[in-house]
């Protein structure tokens, strides 16, 4: 790819525009889960060790655009402003909305500020040409770091790329679209892929593109459910899609996907429902499959032991339920301890692995949900093509 990189330009004196994604949760204002905040630090540390006055900007939950921010305290940036001071060991004070490219000017080398949420200005979502220039009217180098929001055509993604006079990809954007080649473009043989979650039909595209790219494609959750049910195997009441059982059947000959042999099942949905082992073919009518069984998870195991590159994206079982959680326990530890490649993404994945505690054994750890899965399916992001598109002049 020929983009331009932040770590390769003389920023010196230079305003800098970063678009981060400091959508992190917030409760009782203060921040949850600083994993995105953190993330970001080192392309912030190296705008400033590099001389610039730095601008960050970031969305911040779903607020309704055009309203004063004032009118939704909650989406408010003060929080993570905080958080990213105490961080960055220095004061990040919050620009109001009408920060102006005078005041953007007046801000002096080594000097952080932080946008207020851009999601509350009028025409963010729909990338308009005003907010878009104003945006690029700030600086004198617009950097795209935030992967997670790099699927969406928006003014603070995109919009601004097309008229800053420099536009570049950070150093966290690098990383991700580095590790996604070398995951998918470039992998060492066998790539193996385990896709969990609750619908086959929200990750069809995802599964579809896989098929033609892995030596072996597992898959977990309620997506099982439904192979199974391809398979001809029964699954009870169990979260399934009847509608995609074609389309699992045509994946299912693209590929190797290997279905539990067993599975824990319940006859209903609550954390302290009694798990119960069975073999697929004796589920019955009143079963939930919530997890799959041991001899499943050992299989499963052992082939990722044997896999030299790791793509993975979501549970295998009910893992926040603590009787339904040793199937994607043994999938989690069993790529931590795989000495290949290994990526992981999406929210679901983030929240095992930190709960396993295997967040220094994953070679990668995307901070994209949809931008993750958009770009496994195939996809173009928008805020990666305009950077290519840059790239060009």
């Amino acid at each position: 790819m020929t983009i331009l990189a932040m770590a390769d330009l003389d920023l010196a004196g230079k305003r800098v525009l970063i678009r981060e994604d400091l959508n992190v949760p917030v409760k009782n204002g203060k921040i949850v889960n600083d994993a995105r905040i953190r993330a970001a630090l080192p392309t912030i540390r190296l705008a400033l060790h590099k001389g610039a006055s730095v601008m960050v900007m970031s969305h911040l939950g779903r607020p309704q655009e055009g309203v004063p921010i004032a009118q939704q305290p909650d989406s408010m940036m003060a929080p993570v402003a905080a958080h990213l001071g105490q961080l960055l060991q220095m004061e990040i004070k919050v620009m109001p909305q009408d920060f102006s490219a005078a005041a953007a000017s007046a801000l002096k080398p080594g000097q952080c500020v932080l946008l207020e949420n851009v999601r509350t200005n009028v025409g963010e979502t729909d990338n308009a040409e005003a907010i878009s220039r104003y945006y690029a009217s700030l600086c004198d180098v617009f950097v795209m770091d935030a992967f997670g929001t790099a699927h969406r055509a928006q003014a603070s993604t995109h919009g601004v790329a097309r008229f800053a006079a420099i536009a570049c990809a950070g150093p966290l954007l690098v990383a991700e679209l580095d590790a996604l080649e070398r995951a998918l473009s470039k992998p060492v043989r066998p790539l193996l892929a385990v896709v969990g979650g609750a619908k086959v039909s929200s990750k069809l595209q995802v599964l579809e593109s896989l098929a033609n790219k892995v030596d072996a494609l597992v898959v977990g959750g309620g997506i099982a459910n439904t192979f199974l049910a391809a398979a001809g195997k029964p699954v009870g009441k169990s979260l399934y899609e009847a509608d995609m059982i074609e389309q699992a059947q045509r994946i299912m000959a693209q590929t190797h996907i290997p279905l539990p042999i067993d599975v824990v099942v319940a006859t209903e949905f609550k954390e302290d429902a009694t798990p119960t082992v069975k073999l697929v073919d004796d589920v019955g009518a009143n079963d939930m499959i919530l997890d799959i069984g041991p001899q499943s998870a050992a299989a499963l195991v052992a082939t990722i032991n044997q896999a030299n590159t790791i793509l993975w994206n979501g549970p295998v079982g009910v893992f926040e339920f603590a009787n339904f959680a040793k199937g994607t326990q043994a999938v989690a530890r069993a790529i931590a301890a795989n000495q290949g490649f290994s990526i992981a993404g999406g929210g679901e994945t983030i929240t095992a692995i930190e709960k396993y505690g295997i967040e220094k054994d994953i070679s990668y750890i995307s901070t994209g949900g949809g931008a993750f899965l958009e770009f496994v399916q195939g996809d173009i992001l928008p805020a990666v093509a305009i950077l290519l598109e840059r790239g060009k002049n």
